[in-house]
């Protein structure tokens, strides 16, 4: 009884993270298309966790893992807690196709897959501003998550990517915004 309680509990979770993510999947963004840059200018994309994490680097590789879902704890033991956009934001669209390589149905699937073969632990939390995620990564000690460069603050800790940080030439994160006239 108690492997089919966990199964009924697993495929109620299930249902319900497929209704949350089809609700902003609609993602035009293929893995490996360039992003649109007509019309837009491109501001640096940051890494941010919370400022007590040990973490000041990470390689292009394990950011991968860590937003994928395949790396579940930081190097001290905490739980890594995902925090990312909603679904169709600019900041998103990069972090799918830039990190992951994917479009926004194909990470759902990822993740959906991931979740019901117990191979993903957690979902990320999805916020839909950039105060939102600094708060959120401010308060939960092993939170990971991005934002432009123009919305950080001291609250939280920019990671450097392969050593590199956004002034730094060769830093791959950028998000497109559009030009304002």
């Amino acid at each position: 009884m108690p492997g089919t309680t966990r199964s009924i509990t697993r495929i109620l979770l299930l249902t319900l993270l497929v209704f949350l993510l089809q609700e902003g999947s609609t993602s035009s963004v293929h893995a490996g298309a360039p992003l649109a840059d007509q019309g837009n200018a491109s501001e640096p994309l940051v890494i941010v966790v919370n400022r007590s994490n040990p973490v000041d680097d990470l390689t292009f590789d394990e950011l991968r893992r860590i937003f994928l879902g395949n790396r579940s704890h930081w190097p001290n033991g905490r739980r890594i807690t995902l925090v990312m956009r909603e679904p169709g934001e600019p900041e998103r669209k990069t972090v799918l196709h830039e990190i992951c390589g994917m479009n926004e149905e194909q990470f759902k699937n990822h993740f959906v897959h991931g979740l019901f073969t117990g191979e993903i632990l957690v979902s990320p939390k999805i916020l839909s501003s950039p105060v939102g995620v600094r708060k959120f990564i401010f308060n939960v000690p092993g939170a990971i998550g991005y934002l432009r460069v123009g919305d950080v603050d001291d609250t939280v800790k920019v990671v450097h990517i392969d050593e590199l940080l956004p002034d730094d030439k060769g830093y791959k994160l950028h998000v497109q915004v559009p030009v304002t006239n």
